[in-house]
């Protein structure tokens, strides 16, 4: 049975100090509730390490935003797989949609750091969306498909299933523009259905696919209650614990 999972991913946000106080506070408010999915919070590198040894990592999962396409060497600034798991993270984000387009990230770098990931045991969060010209020229889906099938589908059916899928409607990141509940449901639909061509039904229906595009307490919960989306990457929602609850209590 698949999971429902709210992540929250920080970006570049809150030094060292107000990072471990934001994760201690969640702590305590995911404490007194009972919830009806799993919380992440991604962090910059920085927090990894601290923020692991002071919350409850059985009620919060931990994950880096990122991680390096080597697996040691002189490659400076870097952060590998490796150094991310020995802090107690079990999860990584990798090809978001500001990667991709910042950084240069492509399908076949994000193939070889996710076979990294994987190796060192972390869940990958893997990102696949369109910019605003590929939605409105129809190309969305070719866009998605060509990202998951050129970066995981060497992958064992094994190893796929340990892989979280996030949709991000790189139109709707940053901009208040949030896609409608049906056109989520839309993607999130032909995300399974082609991760079911390829691995078969039972893996599809057990892969988690989060939906990551402003989402927020106003439009958590219509979005949640597609039967395809099952949660969410949250940004700036998830910098304040009063406006990242909302989303997580959405289930």
């Amino acid at each position: 049975m698949r999971k429902n999972i709210v992540a929250g991913n920080w970006k570049m946000n809150k030094n060292l100090q107000e990072g471990i106080a934001l994760a201690e506070e969640l702590n305590e408010a995911l404490a007194e509730k009972t919830i009806n999915c799993d919380v992440v919070i991604c962090t910059p590198y920085i927090h990894l390490a601290p923020v692991c040894a002071t919350i409850d990592t059985d009620l919060i999962g931990v994950g880096a935003e990122n991680c390096a396409d080597h697996e040691s060497g002189a490659f400076t600034g870097e952060i590998s797989a490796s150094m991310v798991a020995s802090t107690g993270a079990q999860y990584v984000i990798l090809g978001h949609s500001e990667r991709r387009a910042y950084y240069g990230e492509t399908n076949a770098t994000l193939k070889t750091k996710t076979g990294l990931a994987l190796k060192n045991n972390l869940t990958p969060i893997f990102c696949v969306g369109e910019v605003l010209a590929e939605r409105e020229n129809g190309t969305y889906f070719d866009i998605v498909k060509t990202q998951l099938s050129e970066a995981l589908f060497e992958l064992s059916a094994e190893d796929f299933s340990k892989i979280v899928i996030a949709y991000e409607p790189v139109w709707a990141i940053g901009t208040g523009k949030t896609a409608s509940p049906a056109q989520a449901q839309e993607i999130h639909e032909f995300i399974r259905k082609t991760i079911a061509d390829k691995y078969g039904k039972e893996v599809a229906d057990n892969t988690s696919i989060l939906y990551g595009g402003s989402c927020n307490a106003s439009n958590a919960k219509e979005l949640f209650a597609n039967p395809d989306v099952d949660g969410g990457l949250i940004g700036g929602a998830a910098l304040k614990v009063e406006t990242f609850m909302p989303i997580i209590e959405a289930f």
